[in-house]
């Protein structure tokens, strides 16, 4: 009986058959990323027709804008970031000074550098870290009456044209609540860990995150004493049971609510 394909011919056709499908995948993966981009081309398009039309609502409304980012990161657009595509005779390098003028494309601007002014005026109070919440608060302050309204997202999109600066201006997540760090140091996961059982009372202890978090003696103290060096926790030496480490946050918020809550009692 015959027996075929065995030998070197066999090897033949198997290496030939291997090329084959190589090339062929090869062949789809193409059409399949030209494909992709002829989409994205068009998604691209359409954002543009759509940000021309509504750049109005754009300026005017937070919530519009905030959707409009969300859509524009969706399909990998980054409104403020530089536009390669963009023409020498164009108003600016982004995709918001292209589609709306400079307007938008300022605001964000000139909103991180008020950001960076909050952070700068409040490092001594919280060491470097301060809720987004409290930094839209303090810029709405100073804001003229008759200026556009300020959001959280806004907020947050200003400290990312703050990137190409380095890492002196992040946002970290402390529990669920995102913060601003001012200072050019990265959290630990230990520190960041105390911070966010600090946010449950306005205070932490070395006991508490032993008995939470199931922590040797040495290692809560080493993050509370590190956060307090940095100036992100304060020591309070006259708590009764052990020293507790309290939340500047917190604390100023406290100070800040009294005289309101004076107030209101007054009148009533």
């Amino acid at each position: 009986m015959s027996r075929k394909g065995v030998g070197l011919a066999a090897f033949d056709r198997s290496r030939l058959t291997s090329a084959q499908f190589a090339s062929h995948g090869s062949s789809l993966r193409s059409n399949d990323a030209q494909a992709l981009e002829t989409q994205l081309s068009v998604f691209r398009s359409l954002l543009q027709q759509f940000a021309q039309t509504h750049a109005k609502d754009i300026r005017s409304d937070p919530s519009f804008r905030a959707q409009f980012a969300r859509m524009c990161a969706a399909i990998g657009v980054d409104p403020l970031a530089s536009s390669s595509s963009s023409s020498g005779g164009g108003v600016g390098g982004s995709m918001w000074a292209q589609l709306l003028g400079r307007s938008v494309n300022d605001f964000y601007f000139e909103l991180a550098v008020r950001v960076v002014e909050v952070c700068g005026a409040t490092r001594t109070e919280n060491g470097g870290l301060i809720g987004v919440r409290e930094v839209r608060e303090k810029v709405m302050r100073g804001r003229m009456e008759g200026a556009p309204e300020i959001t959280d997202d806004d907020v947050l999109r200003a400290v990312g044209t703050l990137k190409p600066l380095g890492s002196s201006h992040a946002i970290v997540r402390v529990g669920n609540k995102p913060y601003i760090r001012s200072v050019p140091r990265e959290l630990s996961t230990d520190q960041s860990a105390a911070l966010e059982a600090a946010q449950v009372l306005g205070y932490v202890t070395a006991s508490m995150l032993m008995a939470s978090l199931g922590w040797a003696r040495a290692r809560a103290r080493t993050a509370v004493d590190d956060l307090l060096a940095s100036g992100m926790l304060w020591v309070d030496k006259q708590a009764p049971d052990e020293w507790e480490y309290w939340s500047p946050g917190f604390i100023m918020t406290d100070l800040d609510a009294a005289p309101a809550a004076a107030a209101a009692a007054a009148t009533g």
